[in-house]
């Protein structure tokens, strides 16, 4: 009798895992069967095309459909990175439309959560072979990072390219690969065991400022519902000089100058300019404005800010933030005298209330002074992200401030300086230095793989979990962030708000100024 038993519990088992067992590492996607290895307790595939080469031709077009391939294509391998101004990162190709699944599915039926990163690097470099998305699918979500073209092989506008596209915009080819990649993961994620209803961008620094793009843009409506930016947004204003925190130009700024560069090489004609070595094109890149998303009218309809105060967005949950000192790596000028003259000569009018907000100490530049570069390129645009969201949509909004200490040495100049640009990474993808890691960091990395992955699962970082700080909602009548810190998260209001509304009114002055030009 106990035998018959076990074997209907057997039978019975088996019949309920009714879908293709990923665990023989072969899925069927777009464009063919693909090959992935096992380890542990992941199915990895990596080097996956979502699209087409865009190479020849297909240069600054957006992403075609992928070419059909016979047999099994391996996916033990990452596919090419994009070209970028960092020659450091393999294997860079313009042949780069590539992704990267690790799934902890058994079954192809599973309907795990869904997680898709997208890298950071300026627009300008960056590759997903970078991250391993391992400790995160451990978590019990299916893990996806993407590449996307960057640089001015991403983001180029130019007249003629216009006139070619039958939208009539040119400039974010790099946006447009993101889109297709998310549109490959709505096809095709639930033969890796994951739900293409429950998914999840997240992205730090230009792959948070894509994650807020994409929140914005009617192309991607519909792919996910829920948002994670680290370090990222966009809701500054349309500049014709651009700033951190106030990067985006028009198209038809765009344009004139990428006509302007292109003569600048000599080149006259699209056939000239697509015959260039894309080395060449590399090369030509800077952060700020030279190869950044445009407002196109297309993928990127309006300023960001405007969209959202009148309710047009793509309405999902979203958890945003920023870190304690990332003055400390952008905007930052040590000398007194030259701080004061950078913010006069960027702030005019409001310099003076801006210097008062966020002032010098006993005439040095110390963290209160960076700040102001902190809350200019991050900090304003991310809580006003999270006010904007609350106030026009439905979904919930979780805010944080990444808050934990480098570990400068003393003998550092930086010595004593908080949280600067990307330090959170490492700690989301559990990648921190094993001889360099505190008890601290440690503890803070596990608490952020929960937080991010419980987001996934229930667009909510909080769980049942008795070592899990709660985490409050962020609303406009209680406006609290989740303080992350290795010592022990926990609520605060928002840090240094009463001079972020000072920034408020000079991006508010912006955007008129932006607006009757």
């Amino acid at each position: 009798m106990k035998r018959t038993l076990f074997l209907l519990l057997i039978s019975i088992s088996l019949l309920s895992c009714t879908g293709h067992p990923v665990m023989d590492t072969l899925v069927e996607v777009t464009g063919g069967t693909v090959q992935g290895v096992k380890s542990d307790s992941l199915t990895i595939f990596k080097g996956i095309p979502f699209a087409a080469p865009p190479v020849g031709e297909l240069r600054w077009k957006a992403p075609q459909p992928v070419i059909p391939w016979e047999g099994v294509r391996d996916a033990s391998q990452f596919g090419g990175s994009p070209m970028s101004n960092k020659p450091s990162l393999p294997g860079q190709t313009e042949d780069c439309l590539y992704l990267n699944v690790w799934t902890p599915a058994e079954y192809s039926d599973e309907k795990l959560p869904v997680m898709v990163w997208i890298y950071g690097g300026g627009f300008c470099t960056g590759t997903s072979s970078s991250y391993d998305g391992a400790p995160l699918a451990k978590m019990g979500v299916v893990l996806v990072t993407i590449n996307y073209r960057v640089g001015r092989l991403g983001f180029f506008a130019h007249p003629e390219l216009s006139a070619e596209n039958p939208n009539s915009v040119s400039g974010n080819y790099g946006i447009l690969d993101q889109i297709a990649a998310l549109e490959w993961v709505r096809d095709n994620i639930s033969g890796f065991g994951g739900d293409p209803s429950k998914v999840t961008i997240f992205g730090e620094s230009a792959g948070g400022i894509s994650v807020s793009m994409l929140c914005a843009s009617p192309l991607a409506k519909g792919l996910f519902r829920g948002a994670i930016s680290q370090s990222g947004s966009s809701f500054g204003p349309i500049s014709k000089h651009p700033s951190p925190g106030e990067n985006m130009k028009s198209l038809s700024q765009a344009e004139q100058e990428g006509l302007q560069y292109a003569e600048g090489l000599g080149a006259y004609s699209l056939s000239e300019l697509r015959a260039i070595d894309a080395s060449e094109l590399s090369k030509q890149t800077v952060v700020t404005g030279g190869a950044w998303p445009v407002v196109d009218g297309y993928v990127i309809p309006d300023d960001q800010y405007r969209m959202y105060s009148s309710g047009n967005f793509n309405d999902v949950a979203i958890l945003v933030g920023y870190n304690s000192d990332e003055g400390d790596s952008f905007d930052f000028n040590s000398d007194p005298a030259d701080h004061i003259a950078h913010v006069r000569q960027r702030y005019g009018i409001y310099a003076d209330r801006l210097l008062e907000a966020y002032p010098l100490e006993d005439g040095k530049v110390t963290k209160s002074a960076r700040d102001l570069g902190r809350d200019a390129a991050f900090g304003w645009g991310t809580w006003s992200w999270a006010r904007l969201q609350e106030e026009k949509g439905k979904s919930e909004v979780y805010m944080y401030y990444f808050d934990q200490d480098p570990g400068y040495d003393p003998s550092s100049p930086k010595f004593g300086h908080g949280s600067p640009h990307g330090q959170d990474v490492n700690y989301v993808f559990k990648s921190l230095s094993p001889d360099k890691a505190t008890e601290s960091d440690l503890r803070l990395s596990d608490y952020m793989v929960k937080y991010w992955t419980n987001f996934a699962k229930n667009c909510n970082p909080n769980a049942d979990d008795s070592d899990l700080p709660a985490w409050p909602r962020f609303t406009n009548a209680e406006p609290q962030v989740m303080v992350l810190t290795g010592e022990g998260p926990h609520p605060s209001p928002v840090v240094d708000e009463a001079s972020m509304w000072v920034l408020d009114e000079y991006f508010a002055y912006r955007r008129a100024e932006s607006a009757s030009e």
